[in-house]
């Protein structure tokens, strides 16, 4: 530990929290456990969590933030440069220079990992380890920022909240979609992004999957998720279900789809951002993971009704092991466990 700011030794009581963590949707929501337990710890202080202009979108209405706003590298350099420090304590995620500059600016103290920069350490109230790439699940090495200045977890589970509107425009989207009265209602996410491609289950292990709950349940509907990117996918799979099926990918924001996701009796999806955020609504979902990234790293914690799926090689693959090693018959067993264990209403 190094010590930077005034009254360093004084006891830790902030009124004023800063929070940055610059990431991808899964790494956004990844960081929520870590931020309720500071606000749990001092409940009378005010959180300011900055994240992403993608993703900070999925961070709004929690209810221990106290508001959010944008940041990223680039604007962190021209940030922070009034005169005082308007933060007692600033936690930050990345191992960005920049973002951990601006922290300095504007905090009395700040704990971050430890950054390449040893002098940028120096300047730290605490320099955290980080751990070894796949030995820690994702929301434990989140925890240890806190963790470090005498925060204890207050619970492990992701958090999002979808307000009453929201839940208001998904019932009117499903109604329009003539999907409101169709059970089993699922959700799909049949791709990662592009660089973890390596994750996605072949489309005709989803198609087939498909016809078995369509075989037991004629009555279900399928909400297909994801972005533009792979909207040829979604698109070729959205054909050949035909009116079983509402094809939203590339259409709505993050947002509406876990509005959306509020109202599935399941989700099946790959090892991405959208399944990390159906893991924070706390709703039947099987999810699959790549042994290269197992779910013991990165599967929602304190779920109630989750169903992860390894890859037959967890721990002892690389990213050229095949998701199409996960069978149908696998999968289509957990789907049924599932929707009986968490049958509809």
């Amino acid at each position: 530990m190094s010590s930077s700011g005034r009254n360093d030794s004084a006891p830790l009581e902030p009124r004023d929290i800063l929070y940055i963590n610059v990431s991808r949707i899964g790494d956004t929501l990844l960081v929520t456990p870590a931020v309720r337990a500071v606000a749990a710890h001092w409940p009378q202080a005010r959180i300011h969590l900055l994240a992403h202009p993608k993703r900070e979108e999925v961070l709004r209405h929690l209810p221990f933030v106290h508001r959010t706003g944008l940041i990223s590298k680039q604007r962190a350099r021209f940030m922070g440069w009034l005169p005082g420090k308007p933060y007692d304590l600033a936690f930050v995620c990345n191992f960005d220079a920049p973002l951990v500059e601006y922290a300095l600016r504007v905090a009395r103290r700040v704990v971050a990992f430890r950054q390449p920069d040893e002098a940028l350490n120096r300047r730290l109230y605490h320099a955290v380890e980080h751990p070894a790439l796949q030995t820690t699940h994702a929301v434990d090495i989140q925890l240890l920022l806190p963790t470090a200045v005498g925060v204890a977890p207050a619970g492990k589970a992701l958090s999002y909240r979808v307000t009453a509107e929201e839940d208001q425009w998904a019932l009117r989207f499903l109604a329009e979609h003539r999907a409101g009265d169709c059970h089993p209602l699922v959700g799909l996410q049949v791709a990662s992004f592009p660089t973890k491609a390596y994750r996605d289950w072949p489309p005709a292990h989803f198609s087939e999957l498909c016809r078995r709950i369509c075989g037991r349940w004629p009555q279900a509907h399928f909400l297909i998720f994801g972005g533009e990117l792979e909207q040829e996918r979604t698109a070729a799979l959205a054909a050949e279900l035909g009116a079983a099926a509402t094809l939203c990918a590339g259409k709505l924001t993050l947002r509406e789809t876990a509005a959306l996701m509020n109202h599935v009796d399941l989700y099946v999806g790959v090892d991405t951002g959208p399944t990390h955020l159906m893991g924070a609504l706390q709703r039947p979902m099987v999810a699959l993971y790549h042994g290269y990234s197992p779910s013991r790293v990165l599967a929602p914690l304190d779920h109630p009704c989750l169903y992860a799926i390894d890859h037959p090689l967890a721990d002892r693959c690389t990213p050229e092991a095949a998701m199409a090693d996960i069978s149908v018959d696998r999968v289509w067993l957990a789907v049924q466990q599932a929707l009986t264990e968490h049958p509809w209403q």
